[in-house]
């Protein structure tokens, strides 16, 4: 019998998987081996892009619609915020940067088995990798981002570390819009994760900055997540970016077995 248990971490977003269509079931990459000890995913996507630095620790919206501009196709731009020794950026789309992404989102919200833990760790990893090649294939450039908050220092070899991940997806939920004064679509905050030597050092901080920062290029007025009732860790961050509560989960719908109660949080931008 294989029992479970909950990881004794900061997880700040549950609806992970929510921006999935149902009719889609992630599956690992066709060359991943769950009994190799690293999953392999070879394929190049946009190989030869180059990061794009502003020197701007707080850009202004026109330098930010002008980066968005000088990544012509590829929607990349440079960075979105920096402090607390962060920077936040678009992720760049090669098999390197996306796996690492995979790997911290994965770390996250895994929720370790007794038997085989390594195996289904690998598996539900390459999952989280699917979906992010699902999301990146067919969603405009400007209705979806991942974004990668990483170190200001350069660490071993040259590189940047990451340490935190969010998805940004444009919604249009008509349950949520009536919560929303003259919006037809909204932003919508998930999937945020931050690697558990990172936690609560201001990175989640700085990846919800980023985002308020992205719906002010792409010209949307809100911002809408979710969190457990229950997390009050959470909750409190989301309050102290200035997100508000404005409705939970049906009773009736939290009473099985095993499910938590969410509760739906929203930021009006500032635009001006």
């Amino acid at each position: 019998m294989v029992v479970l248990h909950h990881l004794n971490t900061f997880t700040i977003s549950m609806e992970f998987f929510s921006h999935f269509p149902w009719s889609f079931t992630p599956t690992p990459p066709s060359r991943f081996n769950i009994f190799h000890p690293r999953f392999l995913f070879l394929q190049k996507v946009n190989k030869s892009q180059h990061l794009c630095h502003c020197s701007s620790v707080s850009p202004s919206s026109q330098q930010l619609q002008e980066q968005v501009a000088d990544g012509g196709g590829t929607g990349h731009f440079g960075n979105l915020v920096q402090g607390y020794g962060w920077k936040v950026r678009k992720m760049v789309e090669e098999d390197h940067e996306m796996r690492s992404v995979a790997n911290i989102q994965a770390e996250s919200f895994y929720e370790p088995v007794i038997l085989f833990n390594d195996v289904f760790f690998q598996f539900f990893q390459a999952e989280v990798l699917a979906g992010l090649l699902y999301r990146l294939k067919n969603s405009p450039p400007d209705r979806y981002a991942c974004l990668v908050a990483e170190t200001m220092t350069r660490e071993i070899e040259d590189r940047q570390k990451l340490v935190g991940v969010v998805d940004v997806t444009v919604f249009r939920d008509e349950s949520v819009l009536g919560y929303l004064s003259g919006a037809d679509e909204y932003l919508y905050v998930s999937g945020i994760a931050v690697l558990p030597d990172f936690r609560r050092k201001k990175v989640a901080s700085i990846l919800l900055k980023a985002c308020e920062m992205l719906a002010n290029v792409w010209g949307y007025k809100y911002l809408v997540l979710r969190a457990y009732e229950d997390d009050w860790g959470a909750r409190k961050l989301y309050t102290n970016a200035g997100y508000r509560m404005v409705s939970g989960d049906p009773l009736w719908t939290s009473s099985w077995i095993g499910r938590r109660r969410r509760v739906l949080l929203i930021k009006q931008c500032n635009t001006t």
